[in-house]
């Protein structure tokens, strides 16, 4: 019989220059970052265990990000997904830092030119924003749409790529 492993999910949270983060994970790596006050509220599951430690240096790349320092994250992440939200999510870690899409570019980069709105639905169903920068994905005609941390938070990030906002 084989044995499995009982993996056990931690969580913190850290305050950040655009409110409070939801961070969880397991030993193979981050699983989920939530923006407490976002569209979609989101708790610790009760079997979930509070624990810092393995977010250290998830919050270490999230702080120097907010503080202009970091472009790129070298975190281990665990996604869960159907394959087309798969390759969309692996496709947003694409989009150089200071960059933006639109859903439909995004499509044609996937290989999917009909698909802008299934890509909108994956990308608003990313549980590791910011580090998969689902912000960058913009409307064809510009406009900021949808963001599981509401549109300010989206403009916000956008402009501290653009190096037009400085958080700290």
């Amino acid at each position: 019989m084989k044995e499995t492993k009982t993996r056990v999910m931690s969580y913190t949270s850290m305050e950040s220059p655009i409110g409070p983060l939801l961070l969880a994970g397991d030993d193979r790596g981050l699983h989920l970052v939530h923006f407490v006050n976002g569209r979609r509220p989101k708790s610790p599951s009760p079997a979930w265990v509070e624990n810092k430690n393995p977010f250290k240096e998830a919050i270490r790349q999230l702080r120097a990000y907010f503080a202009g320092k970091l472009t790129e994250f070298a975190l281990p992440l665990v996604l869960e997904g159907t394959e087309f939200q798969l390759l969309v999510w692996r496709n947003l870690q694409k989009i150089p830092y200071g960059e933006t899409l639109s859903y439909g570019q995004l499509a044609k980069r996937i290989g999917s030119p009909d698909a802008a709105r299934a890509v909108g639905l994956a990308n608003g169903s990313n549980p590791i924003p910011i580090i998969i920068p689902c912000h960058r994905v913009i409307g064809s005609n510009g406009d900021l749409t949808g963001f599981g941390g509401g549109l300010p938070i989206k403009k916000k990030l956008l402009a501290l790529e653009s190096r037009q906002l400085s958080f700290l």
